[in-house]
């Protein structure tokens, strides 16, 4: 597997090894081209500590790029803890409690923002939601588990005033994503162990133009418990007005 070689296909790879090691070469081809693109002292600044401004749980799904959503271009800048459904929370002897990997930046980085960051379209939103209707959960056992957390969030947002029932399955999903983000932003606004101080914003990644036509676009839905878009947008400057959308309010 030389390295010299001159390069016939993405990276650099030869196509019979790419054919060979199959998703193991496009991995070693992908780090390769990492390396190669890094400036010289591009983990300079943090060798020994890191000091990341924003801690920001996002889903675990594949097209919801943690870092790139952000543009961030240096290392040590976002802790990105993620999951099934953005869930800032995991449960210890029967008991719900933040989760480890949003309160360690928070206290042993100086971490001082936190960002719930869910989706459209979000399979575990709607996993959670066919169960509150009705149906099975989808297993196996570790899915289930996080699933199993979402569904009282899907029944509470289902008896409010805020969800369309009557709408199609597609706009009442992303509406319980919507939803869903606001209570996992309350829930960290209400913990003991996230000090005062703490800003708290969540935002809803659009990859499907449902709030608008800037598929990419992470929209701002809460800032420190306001979710009403007028009233986020009088907290921003005028440019950023069109990201303060929302499906609840």
């Amino acid at each position: 597997m030389g390295t010299d070689s001159e390069p016939s296909g993405r990276g650099g790879r030869d196509s019979d090894a790419d054919s060979e090691y199959g998703i193991l070469a496009e991995l070693l081809v992908g780090n390769r081209h990492h390396v190669n693109s890094l400036p010289e002292d591009y983990f300079a600044d943090v060798q020994v500590e890191q000091h990341p401004d924003i801690v920001a749980i996002s889903c675990s799904d594949s097209r919801v790029p943690q870092e790139d959503m952000w543009g961030v271009d240096h290392a040590g800048q976002v802790f990105t803890p993620s999951n099934i459904g953005n869930q800032v929370w995991d449960e210890d002897d029967g008991e719900r409690i933040v989760d480890g990997g949003l309160l360690y930046p928070i206290h042993h980085t100086d971490t001082e923002v936190a960002a719930v960051v869910g989706h459209t379209g979000c399979g575990a939103i709607t996993a959670a939601y066919r169960v509150a209707t009705g149906d099975s959960l989808p297993g196996p056992q570790g899915v289930d588990k996080w699933i199993r957390m979402l569904v009282p969030v899907v029944e509470d947002a289902l008896e409010s005033d805020l969800i369309d029932a009557n709408a199609d399955d597609d706009l009442v999903i992303n509406q319980l994503v919507e939803y869903n983000v606001d209570h996992q932003a309350e829930f960290l606004r209400n913990s003991p162990n996230v000090p005062d101080g703490i800003d708290i914003y969540g935002f809803v990644y659009d990859f499907q133009g449902v709030y608008g036509d800037d598929h990419g676009c992470a929209y701002l839905v809460n800032v420190n418990g306001t979710m009403e878009p007028d009233a986020i947008a009088e907290q921003l400057p005028e440019e950023y007005e069109p990201i303060t959308q929302s499906l609840l309010y």
